[in-house]
């Protein structure tokens, strides 16, 4: 790549207290739990919309549990979906033209600065620590400042910019598939099926649902990339939420690979449709209502932090002393890299675990903390915390970190994080329990 000196001066938005990059699941949380603590907070986001997989991804239900008394129950109660966590999922997906708007409310309600149509473009850093960032947005770039910044952009952004450790994939370098999630209705409740993904044992056909979908793909009827058919149910019956589009070998973090990945997304919603027209009992008559906005990315940048956590570690129910997310739990769900459904013959479930403050602190850089599925782990680990439950605990567990770090004055790396815990715990969130 060809680089270019250019110089353009940018203007002051702001001066803040805390500034959060990305408003996703994480990054929501972040800025509410910082702007409650009394800190002055900006939240960046690039979307034209805030929520993220919330809402431009459409994805649901929300997966993932953790311990008691997080901003994720509260979410999930504005969002009016049901909790089942007997598979550690709301029970649901959500509507996500509401979630635009009770989102929206929540962060507004706690007068929250956001800027959106605003990218991460730099970094503003004295030597190992950053003061702010520049955002592109329609007015040129904007400077905007912080005591403390949060990294919440999923891809690491600000981090990498920032100049921190990043690791992407597994070993071979190949990370999980993108998607694009859709939505259809018409759909008989009287016989249309339901799975939720590989640990379900729904049944079509005298067969496991996604062994008859495989069985199909190997006759032609289904590419064999989709032949993993995910159909979650909605808050309205008749619809389902499909999370089944996959496109492999994508770098979401190169610009030039995101439109033909996005292209070929879309160009499987109408042959899906017509598999279900033709092979899916109560299906005959479905059709697509809605998508996606954006490429669902599973996967991308990871920060290298003052500690890496391992899937082993998370099987385990790790327990660490600086916990700052209590009892997260999901499976290792690694979407293949190289191929359709999981990467792994054997699904590697976890008991519930912690997830220590020092995952969240990048290696060698001051005034960051890192909030979401960019937070420092292993390829396999990631698998497990990157959903949306437990990034709204690590996101809310951060934005009280960093508005602590900035009401005393000192870096996130010098707080005392048994501070942060009381303060936590204050709040009801359990920390403690076995």
């Amino acid at each position: 790549m060809t680089v270019m000196d250019l110089t353009e001066k940018a203007g002051l938005a702001g001066k803040y207290d805390v500034v959060v990059a990305g408003a996703g699941p994480a990054g929501i949380c972040c800025a509410v739990a910082a702007a409650r603590e009394g800190a002055k907070v900006a939240l960046v986001e690039r979307y034209g919309v805030v929520g993220g997989n919330l809402t431009a991804g459409y994805v649901g239900p929300i997966l993932g549990m953790v311990g008691k008394g997080t901003m994720r129950d509260e979410i999930v109660k504005l969002l009016g979906v049901p909790d089942n966590d007997m598979i550690g999922v709301t029970g649901k997906a959500h509507d996500f033209e509401n979630a635009k708007i009770v989102l929206s409310e929540f962060l507004d309600n706690e007068n929250i600065d956001v800027y959106l149509q605003s990218q991460v473009a730099s970094v503003l850093k004295d030597g190992n620590r950053i003061r702010g960032i520049v955002a592109a947005t329609n007015e040129g770039l904007l400077a905007i400042e912080g005591q403390v910044v949060v990294d919440a952009t999923g891809d690491a952004v600000v981090s990498y910019l920032a100049g921190a450790g990043i690791g992407k994939g597994r070993e071979d370098g190949l990370m999980q598939p993108v998607t694009l999630e859709f939505t259809i209705d018409g759909v008989d409740e009287s016989c249309g099926v339901i799975c939720i993904g590989d640990v379900d044992e729904v049944e079509l056909n005298g067969m496991k649902f996604l062994d008859y979908c495989r069985k199909c793909a190997g006759e032609g009827k289904l590419p064999a990339n989709l032949a993993a058919v995910r159909l979650h149910p909605t808050t309205v019956p008749g619809q389902r939420q499909v999370n089944t589009t996959q496109v492999n070998g994508v770098d979401i973090t190169d610009a030039g690979s995101i439109f033909k990945a996005e292209l070929e997304l879309r160009r499987q919603i109408p042959v899906l449709m017509e598999f279900f027209h033709k092979y899916l009992p109560g299906y005959e008559n479905c059709r697509c209502i809605s998508s996606g906005t954006t490429t669902g990315v599973r996967e991308s940048r990871r920060v290298m932090g003052d500690y890496v956590i391992t899937a082993e570690e998370l099987a385990s129910g790790c327990r660490f002393g600086d916990v700052i997310v209590h009892k997260a739990e999901f499976i290792v769900d690694i979407h293949n890299p190289a191929g359709a459904g999981q990467a792994e013959e054997k699904i590697q479930y976890c008991k519930p675990y912690d997830l220590p403050y020092r995952c969240f602190l990048p290696r060698g850089i001051e005034g960051l903390l890192v909030a979401g599925r960019c937070i420092s782990g292993t390829h396999r680990a990631h698998a497990s915390y990157r959903v949306m439950s437990i990034c709204m605990a690590m996101g809310e567990a951060v934005g009280i970190a960093a508005a602590l770090s900035a009401k005393s004055g000192c870096t996130p790396r010098e707080l005392d994080v048994h501070i942060l815990q009381k303060e936590m715990e204050s709040k009801g969130i359990d920390l403690l329990s076995e």
